[in-house]
């Protein structure tokens, strides 16, 4: 666990770097979006399993083209998708329409180091977020 978050944080030192060294300013308009919240939220053991979609809010407005990476860790921990993938009007929320199975653990990936198509207005890729949660 310690050694994990040695390689984080020389991880943010060395982007730091970089973009003070391209001479870019920092600022909220020129870091890529974040993940500010899902629902169901990480971590949560008892989500229940009649929940029909996955939400992800971004701290910017977002690209809503119809491409993005909700990425499988596998096919055993990914949900099965119900319907279509979809943006909501504020431009931050990405819905995926999900079924659900109880007491089962789910991991996705919201971009990830392969797959970044979560992309802000300015085509920005998202910052790698992983999400994992069980259901009742």
């Amino acid at each position: 666990m310690k050694r994990i978050f040695t390689h984080l944080l020389i991880g943010v030192v060395f982007c730091g770097i970089s973009f003070a060294q391209s001479g870019t300013e920092i600022s909220v308009m020129t870091m890529p979006p974040s993940v500010v919240t899902t629902s169901p939220k990480a971590g949560d053991l008892a989500v229940n399993p009649a929940v029909k979609e996955i939400r992800v809010t971004f701290s910017k407005d977002m690209m809503t083209n119809n491409q993005w990476s909700w990425v499988m860790m596998s096919k055993e921990t990914f949900p099965s998708i119900a319907g279509e993938i979809r943006f909501l009007s504020d431009k931050r929320t990405c819905i995926l329409p999900v079924k659900l199975e109880p007491g089962k653990t789910y991991v996705i990936w919201i971009n990830s180091e392969q797959y970044n198509y979560f992309k802000d207005e300015n085509g920005r890729s998202a910052v790698p977020y992983l999400l994992v949660f069980q259901t009742k």
